[in-house]
């Protein structure tokens, strides 16, 4: 038998393929890359190189001596970069429809509740922690505390959760701030939604349409028959009816995501205050009641 290695790529070992028993194969292989993969990248850009990873895996910089705090570490930091990503998504969805560009806008749509379903497994990980791990970490956190992400609030006041209250946390950080406060001043992704359906001619009342960004939403019996016409008559408004649907996918991710983190933090801390001064638990199970697209919701008993 000759000295071939018969496996595929797929098991990652760097020799498959290579006859293991020739060493001038394997000194050729080491000139010529595995299957010509190049090896020497003293002067091009590298996989480490292009994705900046010497800095991101060199983030984590746990202040306890208990070894768990990397755990608590490294899903917050990966959990902040899903939501820069759906930032970019959300933002790009919400021009698309302000410029009735509706086929891009909805797969970025669909992308965003993809990473709200990232972000909710990110829990469940999270979750591996015990009381007394997370305890021993505790005192080292100090007043921080996710409540305080700024790019959770872009989020939450890009959705239409709007609350004037929740910009103080920012205000040490004005490059910050202003990123937030953007978003609070903006119409939300709903508001852009409702406008769309003005602009075609379906009765949005006008309090509705255009009206002051920065207010919390309030549902209206006007907009659920707007939407009541889309649901009805779903072929003459293909678009706009795949659009509700769009922000139906996205709200159903997005408390999947809440209710993954009141559970996950009753889990690991009980009922004790949070770091940042919320009720923990209580806060979060408010936060619950919350519903974006009320009327999207409500039209469902209508029809």
């Amino acid at each position: 038998m000759s000295g071939e290695v018969n496996r595929s790529d797929k098991d990652g070992c760097p020799f498959a393929g290579v006859n293991t028993g020739s060493m001038a194969g394997a000194e050729a292989g080491a000139e010529t890359g595995h299957h010509g993969a190049q090896l020497d990248f003293s002067a091009d850009m590298s996989y480490g190189d292009y994705l900046h990873l010497d800095r991101v895996l060199d983030a984590q910089h746990p202040l306890s001596p208990d070894p768990n705090e990397m755990l608590f570490i490294v899903q917050h930091q990966t959990s902040e970069l899903w939501m820069k990503l759906l930032l970019h998504e959300l933002r790009g969805a919400m021009q698309g429809i302000a410029a009735d560009r509706l086929a891009p806008a909805f797969k970025q749509l669909a992308r965003v509740s993809r990473i709200l379903e990232q972000l909710v497994h990110a829990w469940d990980v999270l979750a591996t922690m015990t009381p007394p791990e997370y305890s021993a970490i505790r005192p080292y956190l100090a007043n921080s505390s996710g409540f305080q992400s700024w790019q959770y609030r872009t989020i939450e006041f890009s959705l239409g959760n709007k609350n004037a209250a929740m910009l103080k946390p920012h205000a040490h950080a004005p490059e910050r701030l202003a990123t937030v406060m953007a978003a609070y001043e903006s119409p939300s992704l709903y508001d852009e939604a409702l406008r769309l359906l003005a602009r075609r001619g379906l009765p949005v009342p006008a309090s509705h349409a255009e009206r002051d960004w920065r207010l919390p939403y309030d549902a209206s019996d006007g907009v659920q028959d707007a939407w009541l016409l889309v649901y009805r008559d779903p072929q003459k408004h293909w678009d706009l009816y795949q659009l509700g649907e769009e922000l139906t996918d996205l709200e159903d991710a997005f408390r999947l995501w809440r209710f993954r983190h009141v559970t996950t933090v009753e889990r690991v801390i009980g009922f004790k205050r949070g770091t940042g001064g919320t009720g923990g638990v209580s806060y979060l199970r408010r936060m619950l009641d919350v519903v974006l697209f009320p009327e999207i919701w409500r039209l469902r008993t209508e029809l």
